[in-house]
């Protein structure tokens, strides 16, 4: 029968409202007005109309095909253009990664480091590429002491001696060569026309430039590779090129990881250590190696978790932490409540409190991964945890085992329409990194030497505090927090996420995935509900705003330590993987995020 236009226009609004549910429940409700209406038009009437109501206040951006979910529009695009183009995942996350080098100079870069998790669906089965930073050979563990033995927090965050050997580009040709499909001219040529061209400058782009001015103009390369000769920052929708940057994309895609690691590019980073005291030789660009990892591998339920491996501590920990949870109905405390976010606060300081101690480099330090993440282990630290009352962080110490990078890492989440999907988190780790720019490069030097226990014992730039394991050693990866997570269910791949934030990255990550699990919200819920964050020290519950004024007088009636937190905690870009449609959502806590997809 033919219907009325109006009647197959309701039915197709009916069969978007279906995909675009976040539970099995809502979808029924709709399915069932559906069948409602089909009968209404079969009777050849309109009268009927029924309300299409999504009972959601976020809903995510749904694709079929492929999708591309980052922290700025143009990158997230590029990615997207690479896939339609007949590209796998692997070689969007590439030109993203690539893109945002040139498009998002806060946090995406060539010269820092980061973690891709990637789910290869032909094989079935997950890989971690490991291109984290490591400590030049000159590298020493006092190297950021004054002779009377204090830290010298300028040297150790904002001097040449701060980069470490920077391993993105060697991370990205390594996971394009071995997984990817397309060629590196192929997914360079985005980034080297965005470099050479230019592209609009974006309100958060001016914003993010201008709030780095005062540590930007001190370095001379720097201030003429982000601001005009007299100064002032590129206005909102003035073309901004970078012909320096657009050069040395040019040099990686003509020569592969020779391109960066030797010849010219290789001979400026160097002449620019030389100049100011950094360690960085063109032995250890020559001797930077990628590291292929089994991910870590965990259960909640029914779902599994595969996240990072040391030398990230956030896989352990997210693994742990769920492991702790699982004991209790979170579900029946309520999402959020009082009685919910103390038990997540509690979890967070026992899993942050052995983070100080047992997480590092496994290429240098025994970390105990099995033992940390195991199920009796979780109980026994369960045990310790008082339902009613806050256990002060000084009466907790890393549990006796059976037998911060910055808030400006950035992360994004790519799924194409072979069944792979990636989830790579990657930083330079300030903002803007140490704000050195390498004179005839357009690159910024990562300040990631920050990231290991300069003074052990001591608290790092984000507050926490690290121990004996993260010293400095040459050749060491520092200990990272970095998260990238892929959870599944019935065996196939449901959500990619991750996020930026430091010390936040892995809480953050913890409560967008128990929200999605626990909780059945669509993946954009889960991203903008208000979330809290812990790390044993400070004794301090952060809780961003949004909390209700009793929730917070009942955590603090139990003994938590509540500091209603100035900033937001995290920036997840995610994806939700369900009966072949893709659900996208860029978190709205920081500006210029963007799902691509089609």
């Amino acid at each position: 029968m033919n219907r009325p236009p109006q009647s197959r226009l309701i039915l197709t609004l009916l069969s978007l409202a279906i995909a675009s549910c976040a539970s099995h429940e809502q979808r029924d409700a709709v399915a069932a007005v559906s069948n409602a209406a089909t009968q209404v038009g079969n009777a050849d009437t309109v009268e009927l109309i029924p309300i299409i109501d999504y009972k959601e206040r976020f809903l995510p951006v749904i694709a079929r095909n492929g999708m591309v979910v980052g922290p700025e529009q143009l990158a997230a695009e590029v990615g997207a253009q690479i896939l339609r183009s007949g590209g796998n995942a692997i070689d969007a996350a590439v030109a993203t990664g690539f893109a945002l080098a040139v498009t998002y100079p806060r946090a995406g870069n060539l010269a820092g480091g980061g973690f891709m998790l990637i789910h290869l669906a032909d094989d079935d089965r997950e890989t971690l590429i490991d291109y984290r930073e490591t400590a030049p050979a000159a590298a020493s563990r006092d190297m950021f002491l004054d002779d009377d033995g204090n830290l010298d927090k300028q040297r150790e965050y904002f001097s040449l001696q701060s980069a470490g050997v920077p391993g993105t580009v060697a991370g990205m040709l390594y996971a394009l060569e071995k997984y990817g499909t397309l060629t590196r001219q192929q997914v360079l040529a985005p980034a080297i026309a965005l470099a050479r061209n230019g592209i609009p400058v974006s309100y958060s782009l001016f914003f993010e430039i201008s709030a780095s001015a005062r540590n930007l103009h001190k370095n001379p390369a720097a201030k003429r590779q982000f601001f005009q000769p007299d100064g002032a920052a590129y206005a909102v929708g003035e073309i901004w090129r970078q012909p320096d940057l657009a050069w040395t994309l040019s040099e990686i895609s003509n020569k592969g990881v020779d391109g960066f690691y030797d010849g010219d590019v290789a001979q400026l980073i160097t002449t620019e250590m030389a100049s100011g005291g950094g360690l960085i030789t063109a032995q250890d660009l020559a001797d930077y190696r990628v590291v292929e990892r089994q991910p870590v591998r965990g259960t909640y339920k029914d779902f599994e978790i595969v996240s990072t491996p040391p030398p990230s501590s956030g896989g352990v920990h997210i693994v742990q932490m769920l492991n702790i949870l699982e004991g209790y109905d979170l579900q029946a405390m309520g999402h959020n409540s009082a009685a919910y976010l103390h038990h997540l606060t509690e979890s967070m300081k026992l899993a942050y409190a052995d983070r100080s101690v047992y997480l590092a480099d496994p290429d240098f330090v025994n970390v105990p991964v099995t033992e940390l993440i195991d199920k009796d282990y979780a109980e026994q630290q369960r045990s310790r945890i008082d339902s009613g009352l806050a256990t002060p962080s000084e009466d907790i110490a890393p549990g006796k085992l059976l037998g911060g990078e910055s808030t400006e890492t950035t992360h994004y989440s790519v799924a194409d329409r072979f069944g792979n999907v990636v989830s790579n988190t990657y930083t330079l780790n300030f903002s803007f990194g140490s704000g050195i720019v390498v004179p005839g490069t357009g690159m910024l030097l990562n300040n990631e030497m920050a990231d290991f226990a300069s003074s052990p014992g001591s608290a790092n730039a984000y507050g926490l505090v690290q121990g004996e394991a993260n010293k400095i050693e040459p050749g060491k990866r520092p200990l990272s927090s970095m998260s990238p997570t892929i959870v599944f269910r019935a065996g196939e791949p449901w959500l990619a996420t991750g996020s930026p934030g430091g010390s936040v990255i892995i809480s953050t990550v913890l409560q967008t995935t128990l929200n999605a699990m626990v909780f059945d919200m669509n993946i954009a819920t889960a991203a903008a509900e208000p979330r809290i964050h812990h790390q044993w020290m400070p004794d301090e519950l952060k809780m961003e705003e949004g909390f209700s004024l009793d929730t917070i007088r009942l955590l603090q009636a139990m003994g938590q330590n509540v500091d209603l937190a100035s900033r937001t905690t995290g920036r997840t870009n995610s994806i939700m993987l369900d009966e072949g449609w893709l659900f996208g959502a860029s978190d709205t806590r920081r500006p210029g995020g963007w799902v691509a997809g089609y």
